[in-house]
């Protein structure tokens, strides 16, 4: 079974995908992460994510060795053999992950390494629980269960500025906001993989619900769905 939670960054779908795969016996693969570890990279070597040229792009993704780990602790991502787990969740990679997304060679690569995963997941746990933005409708637009989930700029905004703190004391919720709204801006307009809700896809609103009842939307639709009564 796969399960695919699309939407907005900041809208909870991460916290909701890991509940919901640790509820199921499934790994989380969360593809934002498997795109801020291509811009980390992109910045390690100093290739520009606004104007790369093509033979920047195909030796940096030649050379690029991307492994997940999968344990108690979640999803572990090594960039060529080193753990970057931690490094790949600042603001600036954050922001170059943004732009790199909208590279077709990038998409490319990494919509291979997820359906790639699937396919080992499927076969070793029976099903997997994907996060992301072009999930339900690029990567797996036959999936199983599709969720889309959502909230309120503001609700966003103040969610990812107090995950964001942890790192960055200095932040603002102000600028927090501003870049939410540039990112929701590129994820709605660009031309590859743009951010919108599949024809079969089930909406949550999370403005005013918690994480048990977001998880729970989503178990109800996976037993709707999946014909699966063990959850």
């Amino acid at each position: 079974m796969i399960i695919a939670i699309d939407g907005p960054a900041g809208s909870g779908k991460s916290t909701t995908a890991r509940a919901v795969a640790e509820r199921l016996g499934y790994v989380y693969v969360d593809t934002g992460a498997m795109y801020r570890t291509v811009a980390l990279a992109f910045t390690r070597n100093g290739v520009s994510a606004e104007s790369p040229s093509a033979g920047e792009i195909r030796e940096l993704l030649g050379n690029m060795h991307l492994d997940m780990r999968f344990g108690p602790d979640g999803m572990q991502i090594l960039l060529d053999g080193q753990d970057v787990t931690g490094d790949i969740r600042t603001r600036e990679v954050t922001e170059v992950a943004s732009r790199v997304a909208v590279i077709p060679e990038v998409r490319e690569r990494m919509v291979q390494e997820q359906r790639d995963l699937a396919r080992i997941q499927e076969k070793e746990r029976g099903g997997v629980v994907f996060e992301g933005r072009d999930i339900g409708t690029i990567v797996f637009p036959d999936a199983d269960v599709k969720v889309f989930m959502d909230a309120s700029e503001e609700m966003r905004a103040r969610r990812r500025y107090e995950e964001l703190q942890e790192k960055d004391p200095d932040v603002s919720f102000e600028d927090v906001l501003s870049d939410i709204r540039a990112r929701d801006e590129r994820d709605v307009s660009r031309r590859l993989s743009p951010l919108r809700r599949a024809e079969d896809t089930i909406e949550i609103d999370t403005s005013d619900i918690d994480l048990h009842e977001q998880v729970e939307m989503v178990l109800r639709a996976v037993r709707e769905r999946g014909n699966c009564t063990s959850v």
